[in-house]
């Protein structure tokens, strides 16, 4: 029976891994779960599983997971320290998927253990790069991608000769916005950003999608985890989100992951690995789908994906840098502060106005993070004013 831990458990990627283990109780053992806030979806998930520890991530919510939680057997803890602790208690097989920077320590607490890492936290990779992969390297850890273009890019790439490897693509749905003009994009509000047209995602991640940043990220977590040059990562736009990522070998082959848009498959994949197990997830249907579209991304409408590029190219600091100011951005569009085509002006900025050493720790990681913010901060009270 594999030990499990989930950090992130109350989001997208946390219940659909809940969804998947509570289907065969006898494999998995749950060690810990964690959320943030949601102290009724943390306390039910710990009640259906049988969870040995359970964290809430407000400490001020602490006594409201006690009582939720007394008399089940299952311990209590809160506060940002319980979770990195628990993450560092060496399960078998951890699920990094607490949203942005945030997820970053514990993700590397479960890293130091040696143990196999599902990482779906792709902001910590983005900001801290080679340090994470270093600790994975330092440890004997395995870390799996969850993303489902990592994830297909993982299943089709030949490890053992990546010199045989030309490119690689990942695709995107392109988002809600995906034919819409600038001018109407002006006026786009949270309430349709966050309509995803294929998948069910967090707020977040579906404002980046919206904004094609995702993909921009994606590009950035694909260079640290696959053995190639940054010019050897692209993206084109694929509606149907049928076709999850293209690896192009020197001979002409390219081989394609295909699969329905469900998070659950790659998880699957991750949960499993190296073996396969069943998901209920709905069989693919070419015939069904009958066709399969792809495009190049409109980087004038969408300028982010090209700010991002730029980032991978030019490395150190400004993967961090990047990220913590497309954190602060999104949370202000969706919280009505700024419009949408702002976030990604924002972005621009702030990468304009700052440019530090690349980070040699942690430490450093979270310090340009900072920073990071209060620039961004700084020019959305330009634009704003």
């Amino acid at each position: 029976m594999r030990t499990i831990s989930i950090l992130g458990a109350t989001g997208s990627i946390g219940t659909s891994t809940l969804d998947l283990i509570e289907r065969e109780p006898d494999r998995f053992q749950v060690a810990a779960l964690t959320a943030q806030r949601d102290v009724a979806g943390l306390a039910q998930a710990a009640r259906r599983t049988s969870a040995k520890l359970a964290v809430i991530g407000d400490a001020s919510l602490h006594g409201a997971l006690r009582d939720a939680l007394a008399g089940t057997g299952t311990a209590v803890a809160a506060g940002e320290a319980a979770i990195v602790e628990a993450a560092g208690q060496g399960a078998d097989w951890t699920m990094a998927a607490i949203v942005g920077i945030a997820g970053l320590k514990s993700t590397m607490a479960a890293l130091q253990c040696g143990g196999t890492v599902a990482l779906a936290n792709k902001e910590s990779l983005v900001s801290a790069g080679a340090l994470v992969t270093d600790a994975a390297k330092a440890s004997g850890a395995t870390l799996l991608p969850v993303d489902s273009e990592h994830n297909a890019v993982f299943q089709c790439f030949d490890h053992a000769a990546p010199g045989s490897i030309r490119k690689v693509t990942l695709t995107a749905s392109g988002g809600p916005f995906r034919d819409w003009s600038i001018e109407a994009m002006r006026a786009a509000t949270p309430a349709q950003a966050v309509k995803h047209p294929n998948w069910s995602m967090g707020a977040k991640i579906s404002v980046d999608s919206a904004t094609l940043m995702n993909k921009g990220l994606e590009l950035i977590e694909a260079y640290h985890l696959f053995p190639l040059s940054p010019e050897s990562f692209d993206a084109i736009i694929h509606p149907q989100s049928v076709v999850h990522a293209l690896v192009d070998y020197i001979d002409g082959s390219v081989l394609a992951q295909l699969g329905s848009p469900d998070m659950r498959t790659p998880i699957a994949h991750c949960l499993a690995w190296p073996q396969r197990m069943a998901t209920p997830c709905r069989p693919l249907d070419l015939a069904a789908i009958g066709r399969l579209d792809f495009m190049a991304p409109d980087t004038d409408r969408f300028p982010a994906l090209a700010i991002a590029r730029d980032v991978l190219t030019a490395g150190g600091a400004r993967p961090a840098i990047l990220n913590a100011a497309n954190e602060v951005a999104v949370a202000a569009f969706l919280a009505g502060q700024i419009g949408f085509l702002d976030i990604a002006l924002i972005v621009r900025k702030v990468l304009d106005r700052y440019d530090p050493l690349a980070p040699a720790s942690i430490d450093d990681v979270f310090a340009i993070d900072a920073e990071a913010r209060r620039s961004a901060r700084a020019a959305m009270e330009i634009i704003t004013a």
